[in-house]
This record gives structure tokens, C-alpha cells and sequence, in this order.
């Protein structure tokens, strides 16, 4: 299990990730001057540029209103374990004299990851031509994944149209 611990800057960091369509080695942040890295805006939200001589097209893929994109780094570190102050003392005596199976275990311990930058955008890049949406993973996980998540961590409406005043047939 991850916690996430935020940004420590008063002012938080904000960027725009290029997901390439090749393998870099390296992790981070690069010191690129405009020699190297200088892409084109279009007026549809596409963008061009040249990487080492290849030509990329670059899609605009917004994060989801009430989503918010972060640029995360692990660390070593680990959350220290918190009092169990909701369960009861050894000596309380539990209902029906039942003990949790979790009582004889050790703890889990929690990593902590923290946040570097948050983002608004993200831009896929595709060799020659824009990612195809249908296909690239970066694209789909962004408008199609959290579409899915929101379905199946949501409630369904209530019968009653929501206003949650209770089960058919019950009442005064």
C-alpha cells in the first residue's frame, strides 16, 4: 500500500508530460534547449515536433473535470504505524467473545510516494502521425479507464428519485 504525501512547495509545480513513442534513457528532468525540443502548436489541439530528426505528432489529451493529473516519485520512506485507537483493548471483552483475525497480525507497512508537479494535459506523440485514440494506451486510459472507474465506483440512483427517504412500503 502507497500514501501519497503533497507537494512540500507553497507554490505548486505545474507541467505538461510528453508521452514519446520511444524509449529514453533517462528519468526526469532534461535541460532541453529549443535546438532540441521545440514543438508546433496547431489550431486543433495537435502539436508537431522533431525529435532527433524523426517527425512526431503530438495529441492533446485533457485530464477529466474533477480529476487531477500528478507527477509522482517513490521514495523509501514509510508511513509510521498509527495507535489503533478504534480497536478495543485486549482485556475488552468483544461481543459473543469474538476476536478479529487480524488482531495477532503484524501491520502493513505503508510506502510513501510524493508529489513533484500536478497537470492539467497530457500530449501523446505518435511517428509521423497523431496516436490513433482506439489504440494507444495513453489516450485510452485517460478517456476510457476513468469513464469505467466512475461507473463502477458509483451509486445507482435511488428508486425513490434520490431523495433517500427510505424503502417502498415503510413509513408511518
Amino acid at each position: 500500500m502507497l500514501a501519497i504525501r503533497p507537494a512540500k512547495h507553497s507554490s505548486e509545480q505545474k507541467c505538461t508530460p510528453n508521452i514519446l513513442p520511444c524509449r529514453v534513457n533517462h528519468n526526469g528532468p532534461v535541460n532541453a534547449s529549443e535546438r532540441y525540443w521545440e514543438p508546433t502548436f496547431e489550431d486543433d489541439r495537435t502539436r508537431t515536433a522533431y525529435f532527433r530528426g524523426r517527425k512526431l505528432r503530438g495529441k492533446v489529451v485533457q485530464v477529466p473535470a474533477g480529476y487531477r493529473g500528478v507527477v509522482m516519485s517513490s521514495t523509501d520512506k514509510l508511513l509510521p504505524p498509527k495507535n489503533n485507537c478504534d480497536k478495543p483493548p485486549r482485556d475488552f471483552a468483544m461481543l459473543h467473545d469474538e476476536r478479529s483475525v487480524d488482531d495477532d497480525e503484524q501491520p502493513e507497512e505503508i510506502g510513501i510516494i510524493e508529489e513533484q508537479a500536478s497537470f492539467e494535459e497530457i500530449v501523446t506523440w505518435g511517428h509521423e502521425a497523431l496516436p490513433d485514440p482506439s489504440t494507444d494506451p495513453y489516450v485510452k486510459g485517460v478517456e476510457e479507464w476513468v469513464a469505467f472507474a466512475e461507473q463502477i465506483n458509483s451509486f445507482p440512483p435511488l428508486p425513490n428519485g434520490g431523495q433517500g427517504e427510505g424503502v417502498e412500503g415503510e413509513g408511518p
